[in-house]
């Protein structure tokens, strides 16, 4: 019997030669033992739309948006069943969609820019060619990588991209994809560095430009990412883009009356932005002033009706409550089927938070999951691949390697690692140690992550970490610890310890402990279905994958709990665990907890903790400038009867 991949290619082959029963018949195979399988959703959509079955085709491209909301070629096709229609429309709004999820997408440019010069649409249409005109120029490898990174074939793109940049090592656009592919996968450190290259190689290259101010941003460099967004406004200071970022970049490093004029100074000449409005928003709501903040997101909303993004940061306060018109007008974006895909998750995520505050739990729960099934196909999160990975952590780093390394670390005692999973009081326990004089409060550092990823090695597909760690010297172990405090100095305002409250190092405490043995650890643990229901209620800037599902995050949380009881068994003593309802119940004698085991005097400010004026960019932000309250604990009873698959998942955690 034909495997699914064998049917497939010969469907695929068919379609070529222009056999389009055969071709259907095929994919209807496939489909018959996977009805949400995407590639046999395309090959069926296609081989109908050929075949004049026009109704056919349009359904099988429902299931497939469904099942993949982001694939650019189902919305190619999407574009080209509506000009067999003769809605042209329709086909220049679904190309335009295309090209958005995968800009090498030639066809639809082409036909973007047809459509357009065909309705007098002079500038649409030039531009459409503009970008026709560069990926004919561009060579046929790197228009193969940009294929496979836009459909989530990421290290077929990584090997592919590597292997043209041998040959050609000063192509700037091959090495802006590659660091792109580096974002992608963590590798932020690669990424910098290409882009910087890039950048020496082609300076008045704007888009690299803009690249590296961002991969500066994510790699936490936020004077340097302020530094190249202010030589962009430089050349051109009356660009609302450049001033957009100088705008964010200027949040980033604390300088918010410079982030408000730049943003005052866009809204001059584009009053009715949303995107800025709602930037601005954001930087209003980290400092805390949450009025100002929630009149800038009304005001993005009034501006754009369907704009997600502006809706989910109301939700996102945690303290705001829907109008009855905003429920409504929310209900009606959501049930419209050309609502973007990003508006429909973030509208989605705000649903269920307006219903659940209701007390409308069947509504909200329903809300809730349909944006997690959206971002759930739209990562393509493998539950089996996380637990193959922490079990890797547990066979390796046994009590031997610890032994074997005793003595090569950096001494350094200054980091206090906050971890464990997001939405399991992390940020209470941060704000509460960040109150004391002698602590500073960062940020989630990407530090550790970064180190791991590098340590996996550079070939696609196949990882050395953890196992390299066997391997490593002393010497190495210590200047990796080294390089940790010497690239974390940036965030620091001069204490003697500060806190990196990265949630996913709980994966790396054996990495953590071979170069940092002075540094302290707390395990920030709460109640399983308070924490993992509380993560699939809530949409993550980025990462945090696991929690769009209530089986992965169950399965997650069980993964945790495992290989937290192997550290605490080959590092007996190394972890603080603090959980959250034993803060809530006594927090003076927490913090005293706390303090102790990090060797610091107690000092009243920890228990105002939510007086101390700092800048919080974690969803938690509104919670902890309010005194402490049980206001999340128990939040999941009242959906218990939609969540059998979460228990089922969490086991004996």
């Amino acid at each position: 019997m034909a495997t699914r991949e064998e049917l497939l290619k010969t469907a695929q082959e068919a379609l070529q030669q222009g056999r389009f029963e055969e071709g259907l018949a095929h994919a209807n195979s496939v489909l018959a033992d996977k009805h949400e399988d995407g590639d046999a959703l395309y090959v069926a959509a296609v081989a109908c739309r050929y075949l004049g079955r026009l109704d056919d085709a349009a359904n099988h491209l429902r299931q497939l948006h469904a099942a993949m909301p982001e694939y650019g070629r189902a919305w190619q096709e999407e574009g080209h069943l509506a000009l067999a229609r003769g809605q042209n429309e329709t086909a220049l709004a679904a190309f335009a969609r295309a090209t958005r999820f995968n800009p090498a997408l030639e066809a639809s440019w082409r036909e973007q820019a047809r459509i357009a010069s065909g309705a007098g649409r002079a500038a649409e249409a030039a531009a459409a060619s503009a970008q026709q005109q560069r990926l004919a120029t561009l060579p046929r490898e790197l228009i193969a990588v940009t294929n496979h990174l836009a459909e989530g074939r990421v290290l077929r793109a990584e090997e592919i991209c590597r292997y043209f940049l041998r040959s050609n090592p000063r192509n700037v656009e091959g090495m802006r994809l590659l660091a792109k592919i580096g974002l992608e996968l963590g590798i932020l450190d690669d990424a910098e560095f290409l882009l910087e290259s890039a950048v020496t190689f082609e300076p008045d290259n704007i888009q690299l430009r803009l690249d590296y101010v961002d991969v500066l941003r994510r790699r936490q460099k936020f004077e340097r990412a302020r530094e190249e967004a202010e030589a962009l406004h430089a050349s051109d200071s009356d660009n609302p883009l450049f001033q957009s970022r100088l705008a964010i970049e200027s949040m980033q490093t604390g300088d918010f009356d410079r982030a408000f004029e730049l943003f005052e100074a866009v809204l001059a000449k584009l009053p009715q932005d949303p995107a800025t409005l709602t930037s601005m928003g954001h930087a209003l709501k980290t400092k805390g002033r949450s009025e100002d903040a929630i009149s800038r997101y009304r005001a993005a909303i009034a501006a754009k009706g369907d704009h997600g993004d502006a809706y989910y940061a109301l939700a996102n306060l945690k303290t705001y409550r829907f109008s009855d018109d905003e429920l409504n007008a929310m209900s009606d974006q959501v049930a419209r089927p050309d609502l973007a895909f990003m508006d429909r998750v973030h509208l989605s995520f705000a649903l269920g938070k307006a219903h659940e505050d209701r007390g409308e739990y069947q509504e909200s729960f329903a809300a809730y999951a349909q944006g997690n099934d959206l971002k759930r196909a739209q990562t393509r999160y493998s539950a089996d691949a996380m637990t193959a990975e922490l079990a890797k952590q547990r066979e390796l780093c046994a009590a031997e390697l610890f032994e074997k390394h005793a003595s090569a670390y950096h001494d350094a005692p200054d980091p206090i690692f906050i971890l464990g999973l997001p939405r399991a009081g992390s940020t209470l326990l941060e704000q509460i140690l960040a109150s004391h004089s002698q602590v500073d409060g960062t940020l989630e550092l990407p530090d550790i992550l970064a180190l791991a990823h590098r340590l996996r090695g550079r070939k696609a597909g196949q990882s050395l970490y953890p196992a390299v760690l066997h391997d490593l010297s002393g010497e190495q172990l210590a200047k990796f610890g080294e390089e940790f405090i010497t690239n974390t100095r940036v965030h620091r305002q001069g204490a003697p310890f500060f806190i990196d409250k990265m949630p996913n190092n709980f994966r790396h405490i054996g990495l953590i402990h071979l170069i940092l043995p002075n540094a302290k650890i707390i395990d920030a643990r709460r109640d399983p279905m308070d924490c993992c229901f509380s993560g699939f209620k809530q949409l993550f800037a980025e990462g945090q994958e696991f929690t769009y599902g209530l089986t992965e995050v169950g399965r997650y949380y069980s993964d945790y709990v495992e290989l937290m009881d192997h550290w605490d068994t080959v590092l007996p003593g190394r972890v603080l665990r603090v959980q959250h309802e034993d803060v809530l119940d006594d927090l003076e004698g927490q913090t005293r907890r706390m303090l102790e085991y990090l060797g610091l005097p107690f000092e009243e400010a920890c228990l105002d903790f939510h007086k101390t004026d700092r800048a919080v960019r974690t969803a938690s932000s509104e919670q902890v400038r309010q005194p402490i309250n049980r206001k999340g604990q128990g939040a999941w009873k009242p959906f218990e009867p939609y969540l059998g698959d979460l228990k089922s998942a969490l086991g004996k955690a």
